[in-house]
């Protein structure tokens, strides 16, 4: 809870920062619906997996993936702020959308990267984060993504290298609300802050534990 706590501490020092500028007064005022279509010769996927810092850094990294965009979905209220997601009673979850070009990655190594991203076993928390808006789970937007899904996890349940049931849950991707402007890109703007957090959280040795080697 500790590193959890302090999360919380500089998302909310970073905010009253972003307050002010005029230019960043958008991402202030919370979240912003957002279902776009994917640009011409490109798809779109969306994972939540605990901190959305640290599913972004992941999946950048990703050759074929053209971005990232932290934000929250799965909930009751439009438009909700970093503070009201976190206080566990919009429903929402912290996600990342995700702008890839198929003809370099498929929608299936997307799906095998996730999965090995994350704990898949633990209900409503990933790693030092817990609550309803830590929980995992695939948003699909169309009949393919959520076959594909159904057969990852299929054959996840089959192979899997550790003996806890999985958790993680398969949905139809709805309303995607963009997280506030200090959280796009977070570990590349704090480096130093956002590695003491993921490594006090225990990201990287519960993924070790889990899968047998770095997520």
């Amino acid at each position: 809870m500790k590193a959890r706590m302090n999360k919380l501490w500089v998302a909310a020092a970073l905010a009253a920062a972003a307050l002010g500028g005029a230019a960043t007064m958008v991402g202030a005022q919370g979240g912003t619906a957002a279902a776009p279509a994917s640009p011409a010769g490109t798809a779109m996927a969306t994972f939540a997996g605990g901190c959305f810092w640290c599913v972004e850094a992941d999946f950048d990294k990703v050759p074929g993936v053209i971005s990232t965009t932290s934000g929250y979905t799965g909930g009751t209220v439009a438009n909700p702020t970093y503070e009201q997601v976190s206080s566990k009673r919009t429903g929402h979850a912290e996600v990342v959308r995700i702008v890839f070009d198929p003809s370099k990655v498929s929608y299936d190594t997307l799906l095998q990267k996730y999965w090995r991203s994350i704990d898949p076993t633990t209900k409503d928390r990933q790693f030092c984060d817990i609550g309803s808006p830590y929980r995992t789970a695939i948003y699909t937007h169309d009949a393919a993504q959520a076959a594909a899904a159904r057969a990852s996890l299929a054959s996840l349940e089959k192979s899997k290298p550790f003996k806890e049931p999985i958790v993680t849950t398969l949905e139809t991707a709805g309303p995607f609300y963009e997280a506030e402007g200090y959280h796009q890109d977070y570990y590349k703007k704090n480096p130093v802050r956002y590695n003491y957090y993921r490594l006090s959280c225990g990201r990287d040795s519960r993924l070790q534990q889990l899968w047998g080697e770095k997520g």
